[in-house]
């Protein structure tokens, strides 16, 4: 038993089950119930809240051309923000006819998942519009030494991406519109 939350990173319904079962608090699945078939019921019947993030493919195809083209990404990156919010509130409908209520589900955007440097640059920047885009449920960003920073500030290992993270983490929670950010 513990005050702090726990969360199972899982895309397996198995190993969400058990974890759930052993005191796990939340299921966090990278590909928000595709991967498994029957993870959406089976996160519904544990009545436990799930974060469903955004990935295009697998992890080992994610990366692909394919992938991470969100067709007319002008400025403003709106191909990958209106993207993202299609595909997750399609997750989320899903997940809400498997029997998930919406006030358990947490969406990812998934920085680092099937995104470029300037997808995963967007939904930063974007995020309130995202936000918007996806009904005001809550967002969880997990931009935590990712590539896309390593790129940025040419910092070749991961360990030494605090500080981009930090900025990363900060460009999501900033408020728009008001000349903050």
């Amino acid at each position: 038993e513990s005050d702090i939350p726990i969360s199972i990173d899982t895309r397996n319904s198995k190993v969400a089950k058990a974890a759930i079962e052993a005191g796990a608090d939340i299921v966090n699945d990278v590909s928000g119930g595709t991967h498994d078939s029957n993870m959406l019921s089976c996160v519904a019947s544990m009545g436990v809240p799930m974060v469903m993030m955004h990935m295009r493919g697998n992890p080992k195809t994610m990366q692909h051309s394919s992938n991470t083209n969100y067709g007319d990404d002008n400025r403003e990156g709106e191909g990958v923000i209106a993207g993202v919010a299609k595909e997750l509130m399609q997750r989320c409908l899903e997940a809400e006819k498997a029997g998930i209520p919406r006030w358990l589900q947490i969406v990812d955007p998934g920085i680092g998942f099937a995104k470029n440097l300037n997808g995963n640059l967007s939904l930063l920047k974007g995020a309130e519009k995202l936000r918007k885009c996806c009904g005001n449920l809550p967002f969880l960003y997990g931009p935590s030494r990712k590539g896309f920073i390593g790129k940025i500030s040419g910092e070749d290992d991961p360990k030494e991406r605090d500080y981009g993270t930090i900025a990363a983490c900060l460009a999501t929670v900033r408020e728009s519109g008001n000349g903050a950010g």
